[in-house]
């Protein structure tokens, strides 16, 4: 495909835009780098220079007898584990790479993977029932997985709720953590048989950021030491608010009620 000068800039910028998608989804920083370079070269760019870490994107196209084109864009955010439209953007640079799309049309595509989520059903469920089934994993009864699907079920409604304000990452842990164990450690107390610390144990798998700490050790064994190190850096600390939230509840807990923390 024939770009005019113009057009490699605009290419450039749906680049940009795909990269930022990925990384808010969830990409490791090697798929990002990878295809964004393909689609890149599917374009007719004979040479393609990306550099990605979680909060910047830089990227320059060589094209024939053409001047080097290039753009950085800065990533504000944190990112999360949305593999719906991972699969959207992943299907979308194959069909670039198999037959470059028309540029207007990629946009659109673009446009339509950036309005997309997916289902609000989908993740209110399944934190019902990863709440429900590691609660009951973890050796608890029937009755604590039922609590931990309830207690699942309000953690994801709170999620989402507090995913709509401008709270950060560390932020908005703490604050789901705290409510959820004061909620679980109360419950647990008032109802007796509930176990707290099945129950609790069960819910923390909902929030803990696994995925984000794997892709950060697999950048860091391929090479790409100062992503991996960021996002490790970060995975902790979001472990941390969550540890601290649930440490506070606990304490708050055992000042009510005396003895309520779990042996």
């Amino acid at each position: 495909m024939e770009l005019t000068h113009y057009d490699q800039y605009v290419l450039l910028d749906c680049m940009l835009e795909m990269g930022e998608l990925l990384l808010d989804c969830g990409a490791e920083i090697t798929r990002v780098e990878d295809t964004l370079s393909r689609v890149g070269k599917a374009y007719g760019a004979h040479r393609v220079d990306v550099f990605v870490i979680p909060s910047l994107v830089s990227i320059t196209l060589n094209f024939p007898e053409t001047t080097p084109v290039t753009e950085t864009k800065r990533i504000t955010s944190t990112g999360s584990t949305d593999f719906y439209r991972m699969e959207k953007l992943n299907t979308l640079s194959r069909d670039c790479c198999h037959a470059p799309l028309p540029l207007d049309e990629l946009r659109a595509r673009l446009d339509r993977v950036a309005a997309g989520r997916k289902p609000f059903a989908v993740v209110f469920w399944g934190s019902v029932l990863g709440g429900g089934g590691f609660a009951v994993f973890f050796g608890g009864s029937l009755w604590d997985g039922l609590a931990g699907a309830i207690f699942g079920a309000g953690i994801c409604l709170l999620q989402y709720a507090l995913g709509r304000t401008q709270l950060n990452v560390v932020a908005s842990n703490l604050i789901v953590s705290l409510l959820a164990g004061l909620a679980i450690g109360i419950t647990a107390n008032l109802i007796p048989g509930l176990q707290m610390d099945k129950i609790m144990i069960g819910d923390i798998m909902l929030m803990i950021p696994g995925l984000a700490m794997t892709n950060a050790l697999r950048n860091m064994l391929v090479g790409n030491t100062i992503s991996g190190t960021m996002r490790l850096a970060e995975s902790l600390i979001w472990a941390a608010a969550l540890a601290g939230g649930f440490m506070v509840a606990l304490a708050i807990v055992d000042r009510i009620f005396g003895g309520g923390l779990p042996v």
